[in-house]
């Protein structure tokens, strides 16, 4: 797979007059639906160049300052994740004010013609576009017509008991703890990473070394508790516990961290970047009386992981 070209705001738009096919849309997450979305505009791309334009931060950030939902990947994260699944272009545009002010046909002349020479532009039903949202489909075919690009707008997308898959509802998963609903709807684990950095030593202690995740984490973090995941480590992964929370029986944290135990090997990853990916949901965080009772309880969630994560390295 060749890699991705990505161009950063407006001014880095490749003006080139090569064709592309166009998608355009917040992506966040880049699950099952999205998936769908990227296979119709493969399906009718041709020979153009197969691009999606996405934004920085939620419309909402700019827009409606606090009322922004919590991103479920980072923006390089969906980068990677949008050319795994066939993009060979990927356009971050800073949702600002800059952008916020074009009107719909300085998007369409901007960015669609001049900057991308789009053959295709393909959009969701209730698409919205330009400053205060004015520019609808219908205005957007029209827009096409004199700047030569058809628009098509996305087929159904795939559906939940009856509800199209959204980062919405998968957010909301995430939020719950309910990881495995959450990768379901996304078609692979929910993840994030991080650099691991130094904790209180706390599982080393007891027997259990964590890798502990920085602060600064890309992904968005699950509700507190001790779940089923695999760690990655340049290309290796790893089956793993890993701990979400503020470890209330020793309570020196005051923000949740990711402590991940790795079973059966030993590795020294202060300052290396490490995945976690999370399968299962296994308990809710507790506070236990001491540090021997809490030992035995891991001893327990270690049982139920292995049992979790036989077979899941060949997935």
């Amino acid at each position: 797979m060749s890699p991705v070209s990505v161009n950063y705001g407006l001014d880095s738009l490749p003006g080139d007059g090569r064709r592309r096919a166009v998608s355009i849309g917040k992506f966040d997450g880049v699950h099952r639906g999205h998936v769908q979305v990227i296979q119709q505009l493969t399906a009718m791309a041709g020979k153009a160049e197969t691009t999606v334009i996405t934004f920085d931060r939620h419309p909402h950030a700019t827009l409606r300052p606090g009322e922004e939902p919590l991103p479920i990947v980072s923006e390089s994260q969906k980068v990677e994740l949008l050319s795994q699944a066939g993009i060979a272009r990927v356009v971050v545009l800073p949702f600002d004010d800059e952008l916020s002010a074009l009107s719909h046909e300085e998007f369409s002349r901007i960015v669609l013609a001049e900057g991308l020479s789009a053959a295709v532009v393909l959009v969701g039903g209730d698409f919205r576009y330009g400053h205060g949202g004015e520019g609808t489909i219908d205005m957007l075919r029209h827009e096409g017509e004199h700047w030569g690009f058809r628009v098509e707008v996305v087929a159904d997308v795939c559906q939940e008991q009856g509800e199209r898959v959204s980062s919405t509802m998968i957010r909301g998963h995430i939020t719950r703890g309910e990881v495995a609903q959450a990768s379901r709807l996304l078609g692979r684990n929910h993840s994030v990473r991080g650099e691991v950095g130094s904790g209180a030593q706390r599982g080393r202690e007891l027997g259990y070394p964590t890798a502990n995740l920085a602060q600064l984490l890309e992904g968005l973090m699950p509700a507190d508790g001790v779940y089923a995941t695999v760690v990655t480590h340049q290309g290796q992964r790893y089956p793993a516990a890993t701990s979400v929370g503020v470890n209330p029986t020793f309570g020196e944290l005051t923000e949740s961290v990711v402590e991940s135990h790795l079973l059966d090997v030993s590795l020294d990853l202060y300052g290396e970047m490490i995945r976690v990916e999370f399968v299962e949901f296994i308990r809710g965080m507790q506070t236990f009386p001491s540090s021997v009772e809490l030992a035995a309880q891991m001893s327990e969630d270690e049982k139920v992981i292995r049992t979790i994560l036989a077979g899941a390295l060949e997935a």
